[in-house]
């Protein structure tokens, strides 16, 4: 892994900055807004693939590190980390959702269970369930953070982890493989201009986690070569400007494929072109060579900071603001009321950070330390 910190925090946070944006451009879409935010933010959906990369490259490199240094994983600590990394603010966001029906964007929330499990992503009817529905991405991070761990500690003492980057690309091609499957199966007879086809492709393709394993897999693949290769980490550090321009035009070939989110071309190769393209994007952004690791912005590490709370409540925030405007005759579809609704989302995520996340951070580090892990 990268040892210089601020290569790693510079660089990082600029794409982790890049990601909420993205996905805010695009889940705004869904609420009345500016024409041009429909061209601006179509692509944003890729936003969530860019977090997914993050959290396969940045937690994987920490347990391989943790195997490097100690031989073995802390499952305790690694646990209790996530725990109150994760729980805290994704519990109190989920008490809003069920308690406070103004908070809602949407009529119906799926089952409490299914939140609670983080098995949300699967069976939801985004069409007829849809509140708080971008829960998805959470609970297949969850799961990762889960199972990675423990399929780590259960191959890093055999004769398998020599093959580690292959099974990560067996499981990459696995996802390609079942969205393959799903689109030939289920999908493609479905009247593509029908609310039925969404519902299906959603529910089938796009929020399961067997079908999205390609963001993941990418980043936990580039942290492997990062830890355990070291003419990798050198062609890295020295093409760090040139990994940016190769993953910009890989994403804009990305795009083009992806034109259209649900055709069979961008549903069975799209999320694994997109996450190739942004794995290139990270491997500039830990690059001692490239300027993203160098430049060093307020804006982009405080996003980065608010990136998970923004993430969690930012469509509840649009919604109660947007229907403050409608009450009082204001206008709700100009670049005015989008510039109130990002900065009341900001406004949110930090509310969270010193209500919510630096309380429990306290606690975590007081557990962690009387329990010396």
């Amino acid at each position: 892994m990268i040892t210089k910190r601020s290569e790693r925090f510079y660089g990082l946070d600029h794409l982790r900055a890049l990601a909420i944006v993205l996905v805010l451009l695009f889940h705004y879409r869904a609420f009345k807004h500016p024409e041009w935010i429909d061209t601006i933010g179509r692509f944003g959906w890729t936003g969530v693939d860019l977090f997914f990369v993050l959290s396969g490259f940045l937690i994987s490199g920490q347990l391989f590190q943790e195997i490097n240094n100690k031989g073995s994983i802390s499952l305790k600590s690694f646990y209790i980390k996530r725990f109150f990394r994760i729980i805290p603010a994704y519990f109190f966001t989920l008490f809003l959702y069920f308690t406070i029906p103004f908070f809602r964007e949407r009529e119906v929330l799926p089952p409490l269970w299914k939140f609670v499990t983080f098995t949300q992503n699967y069976g939801l009817d985004v069409i007829n369930q849809g509140t708080f529905s971008h829960a998805w991405s959470l609970c297949i991070e969850e799961q990762f953070y889960l199972l990675l761990p423990l399929f780590l500690l259960l191959i890093a003492s055999s004769k398998l982890f020599k093959y580690f980057a292959v099974l990560i690309i067996i499981f990459i091609t696995f996802s390609l493989m079942m969205r393959l499957i799903t689109w030939d199966t289920a999908i493609a007879w479905i009247d593509n201009n029908s609310l039925n086809f969404w519902r299906s492709w959603y529910m089938k393709i796009y929020y399961p986690t067997h079908t999205r394993l390609d963001g993941l897999g990418t980043g936990v693949l580039i942290g492997y070569f990062m830890q355990y290769s070291v003419g990798f980490k050198k062609i890295v550090h020295q093409n760090g400007n040139k990994f940016l321009i190769a993953g910009i035009i890989l994403l804009g070939i990305s795009f083009w494929i992806c034109n259209e989110q649900a055709s069979k071309g961008a549903s069975v190769f799209g999320f694994t072109l997109v996450a190739i393209s942004y794995g290139f994007i990270i491997l500039s952004a830990v690059s001692s060579s490239s300027f993203l690791s160098k430049r060093k912005s307020y804006i982009t590490a405080e996003l980065a900071a608010l990136s998970y709370a923004i993430y969690l409540s930012h469509k509840g925030i649009i919604h109660m603001i947007q229907a403050f405007f409608e009450q009082f005759g204001l206008e709700t579809s100009d670049t005015v009321c989008l510039i109130i609704c990002l900065l009341g989302c900001a406004i949110s995520g930090l509310g969270y950070r010193f209500f919510i996340e630096k309380p429990f951070a306290r606690m975590k580090n007081k557990i962690l330390k009387q329990g010396k892990f």
